[in-house]
């Protein structure tokens, strides 16, 4: 048993930090952008616009059988480490010309994201790929808290430290510090999945393989519905915090703080919730405190005794634990359902359903919020929510055992 942690854990602490540097890329266009932007004073429903860069990853399960062969072809190496490095390296030289172009003109910003996400998002089916196999057999509880803890740390660097360097030190030099620390946190991948063994697979990675089975077609559907109750008002979080009266420099400390620490805490509470009590529970239990939150960030721009002052820092703390707690669980039972000869394709299709999703209800989140107010949009983001809680428990019910 010690000797399975000690193999273990070098494969966890890999893709860590592969999962740390993409969500560094996420963090600043999701969390920090934003303010970013509007700090330059943006109308919300352009801001809004942002979600289009998740079209790659709602899209990636297109080209995933073709990674996935390329990464395990018929004959040869495991191909991994070269994926992730070739990402990687177009990740770095789209943020430096990002750094050097400025937060505007937005359209040429969001072309060279465009370009990153690309790359990101073919990176992370090598790396879900890897990781399920790497750890078939082992603790698939390593990974998944490597998955959830590593992207809350990469959203405090970039959504957090991010922000304090460009209100401090400006947009170029917070956007190559990030570049230099996605080029850092990904080395140990590509040192240690390197891979001289030849194999023969007589598996052909396939998206039908994935669609006919059962597991797939559920995790999907439960996908759609968890991203529509979690993450419709992620998006406008940040900007509600700047309107309320607080800098960039605000936002990127308590951003930082409740990713790093509430969201580090939520995904290990999350791990320890979802073995004694299951998936279900957790999930459900999560989206029944993110209705509670997003009902008083509401009531905080349409009731004069509770101000948005008071609610935003809340907000911003605590609403990286709760997406923590929940995405663990989600992506325990990703993670499980996988079939390790495709998994890249597997998990592809779940976070593809995830980023879609994320993107038409992101892009109508700006929409609602710049027409309508904080207050309409935050009531229906909680509305929304609520609804979801009794599709979910219908739909995980036979999902989760479905591979008993």
């Amino acid at each position: 048993m010690a000797g399975t942690a000690r193999g273990t854990l070098p494969v966890v602490g890999a893709i860590g930090g592969v999962y740390v540097a993409q969500s560094v890329i996420g963090g600043l266009t999701w969390s920090g952008l934003p303010g970013v932007l509007r700090a330059q004073g943006l109308p919300l429903d352009r801001i809004g616009l942002l979600s289009l860069l998740v079209l790659p990853w709602a899209l990636k399960f297109l080209w995933a059988p073709a990674v996935e062969r390329y990464r395990l072809p018929a004959s040869g190496r495991n191909r991994s480490a070269e994926v992730v490095l070739i990402g990687g390296l177009v990740s770095v030289c789209g943020l430096t010309l990002a750094g050097l172009v400025g937060p505007v003109p937005v359209v040429a910003v969001l072309a060279l994201l465009f370009g990153v996400a690309l790359s990101t998002a073919t990176v992370d089916i090598a790396c879900d790929g890897y990781a399920v196999g790497a750890l078939q057999g082992t603790q698939y509880g390593w990974g998944n808290a490597a998955q959830v803890g590593g992207a809350y740390v990469g959203s405090a660097l970039g959504g957090g430290v991010f922000l304090v360097l460009v209100d401090h030190f400006g947009w170029g030099l917070g956007v190559w510090t990030m570049a230099g620390a996605v080029c850092l946190l990904g080395l140990p991948f590509v040192l240690m999945a390197r891979s001289d063994v030849a194999e023969e697979r007589s598996h052909m990675p396939r998206l039908r393989s994935a669609l006919a089975r059962p597991e797939v077609r559920s995790g999907l559907l439960l996908a759609a519905l968890y991203v529509v109750a979690q993450k419709t008002a992620m998006g406008m979080v940040g900007p509600f915090f700047v309107d309320a009266g607080f800098s960039l420099s605000a936002l990127g400390v308590l951003g930082g703080a409740g990713s790093l620490g509430l969201g580090l805490a939520g995904a290990l509470c999350g791990g320890a919730l979802v073995r004694r009590f299951g998936s279900r529970v957790v999930l459900v239990g999560a989206i029944a405190v993110q209705v509670c939150l997003l009902a008083l960030v509401a009531l905080s721009s349409l009731a004069a005794w509770l101000t948005p002052q008071v609610i935003a820092p809340v907000a911003v703390v605590i609403s990286p634990a709760i997406m923590a707690l929940g995405f663990v669980a989600l992506y325990a039972l990703f993670m499980k359902w996988s079939d390790p000869r495709q998994a890249g394709v597997d998990f592809t299709l779940f976070q593809c359903m995830d980023g879609g999703v994320s993107m038409v209800s992101g892009s109508a989140a700006g929409f609602v919020a710049e027409h309508f107010g904080y207050g309409v949009f935050f009531a229906v983001a909680a509305a929304l929510a609520l609804g979801a809680i009794p599709l979910v428990m219908r739909v995980s019910r036979p999902a989760q055992h479905a591979r008993a």
